[in-house]
């Protein structure tokens, strides 16, 4: 069977990739490497890499040809950036989505999966978040997330087409990169413990997140596509959150570092306190996310160290 993942170089593209070739799919990736790197594909069997970006539907029509499944991962991923460019934030986001949905409209692929952000609830203090809240999207990024869950949502309205869209969290695990400019929390605290530098924090640090690690997101987009009865959105996360002070305090006893906690100003936007509520996820997806966190943040620091 054939399944197209874009974007599947990426971070959590390439573990979906890897589960996706575990079960002896042929896994056909299309990715231009903006955020994602060859090396991620190192060692995954069944993958045939197409270089190139979901903004060019000539590629995006011949790729998926003959697929079962088409994983939408390809994305202007930073919401810092989304600002500074929304023109291209659009065009990858919104237009790529839509070569996908026409190609795979054309070529009667069974399922098309979409990423989609916990972005699209902006600031509502509400908690934990529902996807039946009014959508409060604060930047170009969530704006685009939720123009593709709607897209797809009339796709199968109006052609037949089934797609589901997925609404992540705050994914975190190995291949995750800490030196980007718009890097993640958890990579960036690991390797400033793994330095013994200061742990920096913006604000007080009670500000809290529902953390997922990429194994279960790669596990939930699959459990997504081989559900026929399941489309619409849903939350993935692990339903339960936890402070960046404790997370931070964590890794630094995990990995034994000397590192010290230095709190700086609060950054503007941020959200403070974010849960999902994943109910629905599980009865629809048969999901339910790891609950040992610490043994995934110890996957993930053995990782940086090693790397």
């Amino acid at each position: 069977m054939k399944a197209v993942v874009t974007g599947g170089a990426g971070f959590i593209g390439s573990h979906l990739t890897e589960l996706l070739s575990s079960e002896e799919y042929d896994v056909h990736v299309i990715d231009n490497f903006r955020s994602g790197y060859k090396k991620n594909l190192d060692g995954i069997k069944h993958v045939k890499l197409h270089e190139g970006s979901i903004t060019d539907p000539d590629l995006v029509n011949e790729v998926i040809k003959d697929s079962k499944y088409v994983f939408n991962l390809a994305a202007l991923v930073s919401v810092p950036e989304s600002i500074e460019q929304p023109d291209e934030c659009i065009q990858i986001n919104v237009t790529g989505l839509l070569n996908i949905l026409e190609a795979s409209k054309i070529h009667n692929v069974e399922k098309v999966i979409h990423a989609s952000t916990a972005a699209i609830y902006g600031d509502d203090p509400t908690l934990p978040k529902k996807v039946t809240m009014l959508p409060q999207p604060k930047s170009p990024y969530a704006v685009t997330k939720l123009d593709g869950e709607y897209h797809c949502k009339k796709f199968k309205e109006q052609f037949g087409l089934n797609t589901i869209s997925l609404r992540f969290f705050n994914v975190f695990g190995p291949r995750q990169d800490p030196k980007s400019q718009y890097a993640a929390a958890i990579p960036i605290l690991i390797e400033q413990a793994l330095n013994n530098e200061p742990i920096t924090i913006h604000g007080d640090g009670e500000q809290t997140r529902d953390f997922i690690y990429v194994n279960d997101v790669a596990r939930a987009n699959y459990l997504a596509a081989i559900k026929p009865d399941a489309h619409g959105v849903y939350n993935i996360a692990r339903g339960s959150s936890i402070t960046i002070n404790q997370l931070a305090e964590k890794i630094i006893s995990l990995t034994g570092s000397k590192s010290e906690i230095v709190h700086l100003e609060e950054r503007k936007g941020d959200v403070k306190h974010s849960l999902a509520y994943i109910e629905d996820t599980k009865e629809a997806l048969g999901f339910s996310p790891q609950v040992n966190f610490d043994e995934e943040l110890i996957e993930t620091i053995n990782y940086f160290r090693n790397s």
